[in-house]
C-alpha cells in the first residue's frame, strides 16, 4: 500500500463534498487540509446550498421556505519553501446567514400590527398606537477569512503550524411582524469591519500507510462594529413620550423621568461588540486497504458564549425588561444568542477506482447549538449523506465534485426576548460542491 497508489484517494478524502448547513452561523467548516498537502499546491472551490425550511408561527400560520439559497467560494495556496518550512494562504467564508419570511404569518408585518403595547397586554403585544412598516423578517450575514499559516516540519512525520487570521464581517437584519412586538420594524445594518485572530496546530503523518492526523485551534475574533439601527417605536415615543406612558399606564413622575433619560440615550450611537467563536478541528485519515482510505473530521465551535446585542437594541431591551417584569429579563436580552456549543462529525471512505477516477461516500452529524433557537435560523443540527467523485486528467491536476443531502433537525423558534414564536419540522437541504486542484 504505497503513497503513489493512494495519491488520488488521499486528495479526495480531504475534500468536503459540499458546503455544510451547520449549527448557528457555521458555514465552511474551516478546513486546513490544503495546507497539509505535500509539495506546492493550489486549489479553488465553490459550494452551493439549497435549503427548504418551513414551519408554523405560534398562531398556527404557515411560514414557508424561509431559508435562502447561498453559495460561498474557497481558495488555498500552499508553498513548500524548504524541506522544513512551508507557507499557506487560505481563503474561506466561515460564517453566514441568509433568510427571509414571506406570506401571512407573525414574521411578516401587517397593517393590523401596532407599535406600542397596552397596559393590559400580558406581553409586548399588538394593541396600541401606530401602524408599522410592512415586509418580512430577513437576515443576511457575510464573513470572510484570510489565513496566513507558517509550518515547521522538524521531521518527515511532524508538522507544527500557526499563523494570523484576518476576518471581516458585515450584515443586515430586519425584524417584522407581531412576533417581535416592540421591535416590529427594527432594522440593523452592520457595516463591514475587520480584525485579527490566530490559529495553531500540529499534524502527524506516515505517508507509507496514508495516515494523516491534525489538530487545529482557532481563536475567537473580536469586532467593534458600527451598526446603523432604526427602531420605529423609539422614533414615535421620542417625539411624544406620553404615548408610552399612556399605553403602559405610567403616572409616577420619577418613573417618567427615568424613561425620558433612557429615550435621550437612544438618540445617540455606540459601537457593537461582535465576537466570532473559538473552534477546534480534529482531522484523521488512514489507508485501510490498497487504494482505499477512511477519513473522519470532528469539530467543536464555542457558540454558547456567542451573542449579538446592537447598541440601541440593547438599551430598548433593558428598558423593556425593567418596565415589563413579566418578560423576566431585567437586564435586557440579545438580538441573537445560543444556549449550547456545536459538535459535528463527518466520516467516510474514499477509493481510487482507476488511474484517473476516484470516489467517496460520507455520513455527517451536527448537534446544533441548542433548542429553542432564533427565528433567524430555526433548525437544530442535522444528519447528512454525501457522495463525491474526482477526475485527474494528469497526475498534477484534478477536478472534484460532490453532493450532500441534509435531514435538518426540528426546532422551536423564539425571539431575542426568548418568547416562543413557532415550530419548524421535517426540513431538508441539498448541497453541491466543485473543486479544482493543481500540484506544481
Amino acid at each position: 500500500m504505497k503513497l503513489k497508489a493512494l495519491t488520488t484517494a488521499m486528495i479526495l478524502a480531504a475534500l468536503p463534498t459540499a458546503g455544510a448547513f451547520a449549527a448557528a452561523l457555521d458555514r465552511s467548516g474551516q478546513s486546513i487540509s490544503a495546507f497539509l498537502q505535500p509539495g506546492n499546491y493550489f486549489e479553488a472551490g465553490i459550494s452551493i446550498l439549497d435549503p427548504d425550511v418551513s414551519g408554523k408561527d405560534i398562531s398556527g400560520n404557515n411560514a414557508s421556505d424561509m431559508a435562502g439559497d447561498y453559495y460561498f467560494p474557497t481558495a488555498a495556496l500552499k508553498l513548500q519553501l524548504t524541506d522544513q518550512f512551508s507557507f499557506g494562504l487560505l481563503y474561506d467564508q466561515p460564517y453566514g446567514a441568509e433568510a427571509e419570511y414571506t406570506g401571512n404569518n407573525n414574521f411578516v408585518a401587517k397593517q393590523s400590527d401596532r407599535l406600542l403595547p397596552s397596559a393590559s397586554s400580558p406581553t409586548l403585544g399588538q394593541a396600541g398606537l401606530g401602524n408599522v412598516v410592512t415586509g418580512g423578517t430577513s437576515v443576511e450575514v457575510d464573513t470572510q477569512n484570510l489565513n496566513f499559516i507558517l509550518g515547521y516540519q522538524p521531521t518527515a512525520n511532524w508538522n507544527l503550524y500557526g499563523g494570523a487570521v484576518y476576518q471581516t464581517v458585515k450584515g443586515n437584519v430586519k425584524l417584522r411582524g407581531s412576533a417581535y412586538s416592540l421591535y416590529n420594524g427594527y432594522d440593523a445594518d452592520i457595516k463591514e469591519t475587520g480584525d485579527f485572530g490566530w490559529l495553531a496546530g500540529v499534524a502527524y503523518q506516515i505517508p507509507e500507510i496514508a495516515l494523516k492526523a491534525s489538530l487545529t485551534y482557532r481563536s475567537e475574533i473580536e469586532h467593534n462594529a458600527q451598526v446603523n439601527e432604526n427602531i420605529p417605536i423609539v422614533n414615535l415615543v421620542a417625539a411624544n413620550p406620553t404615548l408610552l406612558f399612556g399605553a403602559l399606564g405610567i403616572t409616577d413622575p420619577a418613573t417618567q423621568q427615568a424613561i425620558g433619560q433612557k429615550l435621550a440615550a437612544l438618540g445617540g450611537s455606540g459601537k457593537t461588540d461582535i465576537t466570532t467563536p473559538q473552534s477546534v478541528n480534529l482531522d484523521f485519515q488512514t489507508g485501510i486497504m490498497a487504494n482505499t482510505v477512511a477519513f473522519a473530521n470532528l469539530r467543536w465551535v464555542n457558540w454558547k458564549d456567542f451573542s449579538i446585542q446592537p447598541y440601541k437594541f440593547g438599551l430598548v431591551s433593558q428598558a423593556a425588561g425593567q418596565l415589563l417584569p413579566q418578560l423576566n429579563k431585567p437586564n435586557g436580552f440579545n438580538l441573537v444568542d445560543y444556549s449550547d456549543d456545536q459538535w459535528s462529525a463527518n466520516v467516510g471512505v474514499g477509493r481510487k477506482l482507476t488511474e484517473q477516477w476516484a470516489g467517496n461516500v460520507s455520513v455527517g452529524w451536527d448537534s446544533g447549538a441548542g433548542n429553542p433557537v432564533t427565528t433567524l435560523g430555526p433548525t437544530e443540527g442535522y444528519w447528512n449523506l454525501g457522495l463525491g467523485v474526482q477526475y485527474s486528467p494528469t497526475p498534477a491536476t484534478f477536478i472534484a465534485g460532490g453532493v450532500k443531502y441534509f435531514w435538518l433537525g426540528d426546532a422551536d423558534a423564539q425571539t431575542g426576548a426568548h418568547s416562543a414564536a413557532g415550530t419548524f419540522s421535517d426540513n431538508d437541504a441539498l448541497a453541491y460542491g466543485l473543486k479544482l486542484g493543481y500540484r506544481f
